[in-house]
């Protein structure tokens, strides 16, 4: 077996990035423990993976150890895990810890285990909904504990879900307000788009076929032309035009204000956690 990964925490982003790995990934096994002994198996079942059943047994022979839950469970999780990640210390092959929890510092989760040297490799993951279709955005923020070979290996087991950003760590809570939390920012603006499609008199569901795609292929414009938005968006506004008309309608509601306050909130929100 090449590469073990053990996921704790079987919930949807977990699994969607075991899921990723898994279907991109060759010689690399995956197994996870959840408090919820049926949705491990479910999701292990599901990928020809592992159940583990215990998080301590998890951590016991896993390279990589993903820690997918909740910012509120990560105190009990790692005070469960700790005598497990000592007996690997003293066989000098401690794992990598991956954590999605936001909040939760690199330095925080290294102290948790009460012992400093060496301090335990962990690593900061923030991915988004859409890598459940592989299509994320995912931050990555290492400590120096971990290797560049193990860094270089863990950015391509979460390419599988999505493209992967390394980023010094104090830039993840604006990460988080902006990319963890901008996809119902936007599903929020889709819906508004259909709306404005059904007032205008379109069928509901060609309405949300017509926002969905037109702020898909916007998105790729500003991917692949490397123009700024502004820019991009003067090439859609002809003088006296219906587009225009949108905008300074928009304008008139404090459209892009609003949106920069809810980043705000959301980051400010995660500072806090």
């Amino acid at each position: 077996m090449g590469t073990i990964i053990a996921c704790i925490g079987a919930g949807n982003m977990g699994f969607a990035l075991m899921r990723g790995i898994a279907g991109a990934v060759k010689d690399v096994g995956i197994g996870f423990a959840d408090a919820d002994m049926a949705k491990a198996q479910a999701a292990a079942a599901e990928l020809g993976g592992k159940v583990y059943n215990s998080n301590a047994e998890a951590v016991k022979d896993a390279d990589y150890v993903f820690l997918a839950v909740k910012p509120q469970m990560m105190d009990e999780v790692l005070k469960g895990i700790t005598p497990a990640v000592r007996e690997r210390l003293k066989e000098g092959n401690l794992p990598v810890l991956v954590s999605m929890a936001a909040g939760w510092s690199i330095d925080k989760i290294q102290a948790r285990f009460g012992f400093q040297f060496p301090p335990v490799p962990a690593a900061r993951t923030m991915p988004n909904t859409p890598a459940l279709i592989s299509k994320g955005m995912i931050a990555l923020a290492v400590s120096p504990e971990v290797a560049p070979e193990k860094t270089a290996e863990l950015k391509t087991l979460l390419a599988s879900a999505g493209a992967v950003d390394i980023v010094p760590e104090h830039y993840l809570d604006a990460i988080t307000g902006l990319s963890g939390s901008g996809p119902a920012f936007a599903y929020m603006f889709i819906e508004a788009l259909a709306d404005g499609g059904v007032l205008a008199g379109l069928p509901r569901d060609k309405a949300l076929l017509y926002a969905a795609n037109t702020v898909l292929g916007s998105a790729a414009m500003v991917l692949e032309t490397g123009k700024h938005p502004g820019e991009l968006k003067d090439m859609v506004c002809s003088p006296g035009g219906t587009t225009i008309a949108g905008v300074a309608a928009l304008e008139a509601g404090s459209f892009r204000s609003t949106v920069i306050r809810a980043v705000q909130a959301a980051w400010q929100r995660a500072g806090k956690l």
